[in-house]
């Protein structure tokens, strides 16, 4: 098992890193730096691309282009242009609240959750947006929206509120688009390890990134902890696999509110990992609008 920083980054934020099975190319964000990113293992260039405002998760469409969730809203986002089509700003009456994390289902639906931006309030929600654009609400009462996950069976669907410290299942209905029958199976209170970001392997087995637990966890469907990976960063973020052969776990980091001390600890806090953990992923859907 090998862990190795591709990419120096320095992410204030790094957060949801997105494997283009096309291109062969790993995308990823920093919600903080508003920065869009892209990284070519091939060749080892990075690019990166401002954003008007804090861009939080995203997802590739099936004809181009991607489908983003910004602090303040949802669009569609023209890589080659920097054209922006709102969808919509459903909690533009919150000001408070802002996108945090978001994926696209196997049916090609883009989810995407909020969170309250002073980390305190369980205002945040979970939205499905379907292919036609249309919004609709899915879950509320959410502190800090993490880990959207489906299994490989498309019959549950994990999410965590990292206010609560704590992952759920829930029971998924695949061609509605629904979800029900919420259950606790990771719950970390009191360890100061906060679950994010998520994905799933070939094995059915959730990847879950731990903010200040210098790791990131592998649990069975029922939430059995399976395997530790250290990692040489405190504030791991989320992971995706990736590579030719979806046999690479790309891994997030940030820099946000560490002291000098602590950087000085972790020269590579915020920069993106490679990880290899002996399994493959699958990959990641496209968003049908």
């Amino acid at each position: 098992m090998t862990v190795e920083c591709v990419v120096d980054a320095r992410n204030k934020l790094g957060e949801v890193p997105v494997w283009d099975v096309r291109e062969e190319v790993l995308y990823w964000v920093d919600i903080e730096g508003r920065l869009l990113q892209r990284f070519t293992p091939a060749t080892g260039k990075v690019e990166r691309w401002d954003m008007p405002e804090r861009i939080a998760c995203f997802a590739l469409r099936q004809g181009g282009g991607l489908i983003v969730a910004f602090a303040s809203g949802i669009a569609l986002y023209d890589l080659a242009t920097g054209r922006i089509d709102w969808i919509a700003r459903p909690e533009a009456h919150i000001p408070t609240n802002r996108f945090n994390e978001g994926k696209c289902d196997r049916k090609g639906r883009f989810w995407a959750g909020t969170m309250d931006d002073r980390l305190a309030a369980h205002s945040g929600a979970l939205y499905r947006v379907d292919a036609d654009l249309s919004v609709h609400k899915v879950l509320d009462g959410i502190g800090i929206s993490n880990s959207i996950v489906w299994s490989l069976e498309n019959d549950a669907f994990y999410f965590a509120d990292t206010l609560d410290a704590a992952i759920f299942r829930f029971d998924y209905d695949h061609a509605g688009g629904s979800i029900s029958n919420r259950r606790t199976i990771v719950d970390l209170k009191g360890t100061g390890i906060g679950p994010d970001g998520s994905t799933i392997d070939s094995e059915g087995f959730l990847w879950n990134a731990q903010w200040d637990g210098w790791r990131v966890a592998r649990y069975a469907p029922d939430g059995r902890l399976d395997r530790i990976v250290e990692l040489p960063v405190q504030r791991p973020t989320s992971c995706m696999f990736g590579g030719p052969d979806l046999k690479t776990l790309y891994v997030t980091s940030a820099i946000w509110d560490l002291t000098a001390d602590d950087l000085e600890a972790q020269p590579q806090a915020g920069g993106l990992f490679a990880l290899d953990v002996g399994v493959g992923g699958v990959p990641e859907p496209r968003f049908a609008g």
